[in-house]
């Protein structure tokens, strides 16, 4: 078949008299599609994909059409297969699908393969972020100290990632303490357009985490995947979507002055959250949206996971152009980045009816005030003023109605520190500047330096029981903090640079003082975190604090100063100053001036060029790590790295699709269950069935590490999956105190003895007995873990029945060979009288599998009564079909790759 069947491969101008050649969509549009040019800009830029990699196997013709034809409103049924043109890991997720890689090419020469037939397809690269923790962090050398302790507890890890960096042609990695994915990726990894050769194309790609959106700012089309997923894409999958609804954000007018990029996101994510965009491509488009900096798009597109979105996208325009110039690529990448654009006419910010959106909605810029989110949802925002009256809501609120079911008066449950410092409800014990959302920002970090330096000119302080920390998402922000003289002030206030990684934001926090601790936990105190991130789900980033808020960098310091949340920071002082006046913020914000003044004078492009040269150099912790050769790995008695089950009983032929039939509840949870409670996350328990196995394998319980560090390791994965210690079974009857127990806790069946869900696993396991989760809405959001599908696979669970799924999660339980399965409008396990000592049956599927077909499920009571109903299976996709067949993606893959 012709590669160039639409006549759309064509050549454009570049700069000194040169052209390059690519495929032209204004052609195809004279080919006999004429409303192409009223397609989202997104949807294009995926279409010249499909043009580009069109070969009557992966992408056909009829690909090529169905999406140059896509209609704003019609049902979608459609898949599109987009070959992506890179990939990107953070290590959590890395880790494990470097893993997979070392075991599918074991499998390969089990068959009399060579094991290099396993190799990624597309360029890999893998930015090391997640493994720093914040264990020291007001001592001058906080940041060394940090760095020795991750090299020493994660010395396996990186030893077997270095492995895979000479093992695998297309596998690049840039290593510990230079920075955060997403910000790695925007500043550095993202060149805008790319070209092999003279052919030129858009650059394109998934990542292994769902602020993987972040790069939407540059007019880059990619979202986050599970590892799963991007393992496929990897070796030459398309990454497989519905065709999407595309929502149009019209952004009018400017912000207000004291109004900051994270004010705006947090504004956007609750109006999306309401609008119901889970699964939809957002973007962005008019004059509000063009005003904004790339920074502030860039925090705008990060948080698309947090407003439930597939994308947050910014079309390339002037702005993106001037970006890309700012941070150091070179003129001849930013010249053909802008030309490149313009000849497919997609250069510059849609206006008002210039595009066809499946639906549009509005916002004015204006209208965005200062605000928090929480306290523990991102959507969940809280104008700044109203956070005083809305904690003392939440305190003596029940727990069954989101509260903590505490005395309104934060002074009634007050607690004494050994200093006669007394901990209240709604003090602050965590002040984090962390997450790329914000760090990638300079306007928000430099806003933080000037508001830490005027209240230090006034002599104000942040209480030293306080853990402050500030951990850029790259050396820029330092080197422009420190150009700008704003690192002494915010480090006199205890923001010392801790790390340049993810910290506080994924649960990397580090511990408390065992004394604060123990008196939070002793007095079941309601204390607070504020943090610049994106995610605050319970118990995510710290075990001991319940209330977290989101906040811009700024407002971070602030409530550092004032010691608690609750409290009107419009009436009511900081604290006070060294003349013995009461300080407002009004006081020392910084004014927008005060912020671009700091901007143009601190900020450069030779200092990206400079500082993303070499990751080698001045980086001894890493150089000196050694390793071993070779194209296969020599698997080890590691408590971090194993060779994973997944292939155990591989064969060419599928084994037949197992039957669901006498399934046992191994547990039933409400809605909003993330992957932050499903997947292993955060510190390991001694006591836990983790930290049990660890400690019998003669690791000591201060060399546990976290669980992301152990993602490479199935034994403790599985045993931490359903494992948070605020997840809540509702097979469980509440405490004496008639609260909802909290736990990774199941009632085992028959019998209903109490048992670890670990344990009660193991157990039907051993037995044959196949096992279902039952879920409400929203199952399965938060950051794209494969774990949280790896482990429920592991643990036995052969089907998840929701009312709703996140997309990841769901695509992620398909791509592992788990039933996802969503109950009908109106019904859920609570009004069905699902109680957890039934057993069930599963009917449907014997004559074949179809994509979104109907199910029964037989309930049957231990009364011996019968009921019968209906399940949507969330088996979507035709290829996702493929993959449940094959028991899973990496099976279905690799019997490709073998067989070819």
């Amino acid at each position: 078949m012709s590669a160039n069947p639409f006549h759309t491969l064509t050549r454009f101008f570049l700069a000194a008299g040169r052209s390059g050649r690519f495929h032209s969509l204004p052609a195809l549009a004279d080919a006999g599609f004429p409303r192409l040019g009223r397609l989202p800009v997104s949807l294009r830029i995926i279409l010249e994909s499909l043009l580009r990699n069109l070969d009557g196997r992966r992408i056909t013709e009829a690909d090529v059409r169905r999406l140059a034809g896509w209609q704003p409103r019609a049902e979608r049924t459609d898949e599109i297969p987009f070959v992506v043109a890179r990939i990107v890991l953070q290590d959590f997720t890395g880790v494990p699908l470097l893993c997979d890689l070392a075991a599918m090419r074991d499998v390969a020469r089990r068959f009399g393969k060579n094991p290099r037939v396993v190799e990624p397809r597309v360029p890999v690269d893998l930015v090391v972020d997640h493994s720093v923790q914040v264990d020291h962090y007001r001592e001058g050398d906080a940041l060394d100290l940090n760095m020795r302790l991750e090299f020493a507890r994660n010395a396996e890890r990186y030893r077997f990632i270095k492995w895979g960096m000479q093992a695998f042609d297309t596998f690049r990695v840039v290593p510990p303490g230079i920075g955060i994915v997403h910000q790695v990726n925007l500043e550095y990894l993202a060149r805008g357009v790319i070209h092999d050769d003279d052919l030129y194309y858009p650059d394109t790609l998934v990542g292994t985490d769902s602020h993987t959106t972040m790069i939407n700012a540059l007019g880059v089309v990619g979202w986050g995947v599970g590892g799963i997923e991007a393992e496929a894409g990897m070796l030459g999958q398309p990454v497989y979507i519905l065709t999407p609804d595309v929502v149009g954000v019209h952004l009018a007018g400017r912000l207000r002055e004291g109004v900051t990029a994270t004010d705006l996101v947090l504004a956007v994510t609750e109006m999306l959250r309401k609008a119901r965009v889970v699964g939809k491509f957002v973007e962005f488009f008019g004059d509000g949206a063009a005003s904004l900096t790339l920074p502030d798009r860039a925090t705008l597109a990060n948080m698309a996971p947090e407003y439930g979105a597939t994308m947050g996208f910014f079309p390339p325009d002037e702005v993106t152009a001037a970006y890309l110039a700012a941070t150091g690529r070179s003129d001849e990448e930013v010249d053909t980045f802008v030309r490149y654009y313009q000849a497919q006419g997609l250069f510059g910010m849609p206006r008002t009816g210039e595009i066809d959106y499946s639906a549009q909605l509005e916002l004015d810029l204006a209208s965005v005030v200062p605000s928090v989110a929480g306290p523990g949802r991102p959507q969940d925002r809280i104008a700044l003023p109203a956070l005083k009256r809305r904690f003392a809501q939440l305190l003596a609120a029940p727990a069954g109605e989101g509260g903590y079911g505490k005395p309104a008066d934060p002074g009634d449950a007050a607690a004494p520190l050994a200093d006669g410092t007394r901990l209240a409800h709604g003090d602050v014990l965590i002040a984090a500047i962390t997450s790329c959302t914000n760090t990638s920002n300079p306007g928000v970090m430099l806003a933080a330096g000037l508001l830490a330096q005027k209240a230090v000119a006034r002599g104000l302080r942040v209480a030293p029981h306080i853990k402050t920390s500030l951990a850029p998402g790259s050396r820029v922000v330092t080197d422009y903090l420190g150009k700008a003289g704003l690192i002494e002030p915010l480090e006199a206030l205890g923001f010392r640079v801790v790390a340049y990684g993810c910290t506080t934001c994924i649960g990397n926090a580090g511990p408390l003082a065992p004394e604060l601790e123990g008196v939070v936990t002793g007095h079941d105190l309601i204390c607070a975190s504020v943090l610049s991130g994106n995610r605050n789900f319970e118990a995510r980033i710290h075990p001991a604090i319940k209330a977290n808020f989101l906040m811009s960098p700024p407002l971070v310091v602030a409530f550092a100063l004032a010691g608690r949340v609750g409290i009107d920071l419009d009436t009511e002082p900081l604290g006070t100053g060294s003349d013995g006046q009461p300080v407002y913020l009004r006081d020392i914000w910084p004014s927008q001036d005060e912020v671009g003044a700091a901007i143009a004078s601190a900020t450069r492009p030779e200092t990206y060029r400079h500082l993303y040269a070499d990751f080698a150099t001045g980086n001894p912790l890493w150089n000196a790590i050694a390793t071993s050769t070779g194209y296969s790995y020599g698997w080890d008695t590691s408590t971090y790295i194993a060779e994973p089950p997944f292939f155990d009983d591989f064969g060419m032929t599928p084994a037949p699709i197992p039957s669901i039939r006498g399934a046992r509840a191994l547990a039933i949870f409400g809605d909003s269950v993330t992957t932050d409670h499903i997947s292993p996350a955060g510190s390991i328990k001694a006591s836990s069935p983790a930290g049990r196995w660890l400690q019998a394998h003669g690791v000591t319980p201060d060399e546990f590490n976290s669980y992301g560090s152990r993602r490479g390791h199935h034994e403790v994965m599985m045993r931490g999956t359903f494992a948070n210690v605020r997840i809540r079974n509702l097979m469980l009857p509440p405490d004496q105190d008639g609260r909802p127990v909290e736990g990774g806790l199941t009632l085992a069946q028959p019998g209903g003895a109490l048992k670890t869900i670990f344990d009660a696993a193991m157990d039907y396991v051993a037995a044959g007995t196949p096992t279902v989760i039952f879920a409400g809405d929203e199952y399965g959001t938060g950051s794209s873990r494969d774990w949280a599908a790896k482990g429920t696979r592991l643990l036995g669970v052969k089907a998840v029945v929701a009312k709703s799924f996140e997309r990841i999660h769901r695509s992620n339980l398909v791509g592992m060979g788990v039933l996802p399965l969503q109950f009908a409008a109106g019904s859920d396990a609570t009004s069905l009288g699902i109680r957890g000592d039934e057993t069930f049956d599963l009917s449907g599927l014997e004559a074949g599998i179809a994509p979104r077909q109907s199910v029964t499920l037989k309930i049957r009571r231990p009364d011996g009564a019968t009921r019968e109903i209906p399940l949507l299976l969330r088996i979507d996709t035709p290829v996702e079909v493929d993959y449940y067949r094959n028991g899973g993606i990496l099976p279905y893959v690799l019997r490709g790759l073998l067989g070819n």
